[in-house]
């Protein structure tokens, strides 16, 4: 698996998901925002990190079995493969009545240095879940175990989460407005996009804040584009 460059993870860091999609959305893609990932235990710092995925199915009585989590496939497994500084996203089909994880598994991939859980899926053992440290986006807690309506069938394979296609070592960042996947090979090009945009947008917020009229600001015409471009770049 590849590793993020530090100045890639930092440029991400002062990128907020709206503006990601925003900047995506002009490249042609409108499905990137994971349905159902929301931040979980008040979490409020932006995350982000190369994407690492699981993925569930319908539960088969003959594999969703508790003897399941000592199988060589297994969520267990899947921890101890998953790199330092990941994001680990799970398909968890958007089933809200078996928990993927519990508190045990939240704290081992805290150990290992797993930046953060996104999952269109639900939690069990919330009160360990939320002492466990780990940095969690997801679709509420339920207290049956993920057999109960699951069965773990791999990681780091295509999957869909939040109905959005999420490929191993894509980039995904979360924040409070849910989670955003963009893909790896437009990672460079969108740090730098939307960094532009995110000064474009401070700069707009203060002229409001100043008392400018919207039209011909936001969006900026071509008036307002040089004048920005005059005070900033000049």
């Amino acid at each position: 698996m590849v590793s993020l460059d530090p100045a890639l993870r930092e440029a991400y860091a002062q990128i907020t998901t709206a503006t990601i999609t925003t900047v995506l959305l002009k490249k042609g893609l409108r499905n990137v925002w994971l349905r159902g990932a929301k931040p979980f235990a008040g979490e409020t710092t932006r995350r982000v990190g190369l994407a690492f995925t699981l993925r569930f199915v319908p539960a088969r009585e003959d594999l969703a079995t508790p003897a399941s989590w000592s199988s060589p496939r297994s969520t267990r497994a899947a921890i101890e493969d998953m790199p330092e500084g990941v994001i680990t996203v799970v398909d968890a089909m958007g089933v809200n009545d078996a928990g993927i994880f519990g508190d045990i598994l939240c704290a081992r991939m805290h150990k290992r240095g797993v930046e953060a859980l996104i999952t269109d899926g639900v939690l069990r053992d919330l009160e360990g879940v939320e002492a466990s440290g780990l940095p969690i986006w997801c679709n509420g807690v339920a207290a049956p175990a993920s057999v109960a309506g699951l069965t773990f069938v791999g990681w780091q394979e295509p999957i869909g989460c939040g109905g959005v296609a999420v490929f191993p070592d894509d980039l995904i960042v979360a924040d409070k407005d849910g989670a955003v996947v963009v893909p790896k090979d437009l990672i460079e090009e969108v740090a730098g996009l939307g960094l532009e945009q995110e000064r474009l947008e401070g700069w707009i917020m203060r002229e409001v804040q100043n008392g400018a009229k919207l039209p011909g600001l936001y969006p900026p015409n071509e008036e307002t584009r040089a004048r920005y471009e005059a005070e900033t770049k000049g």
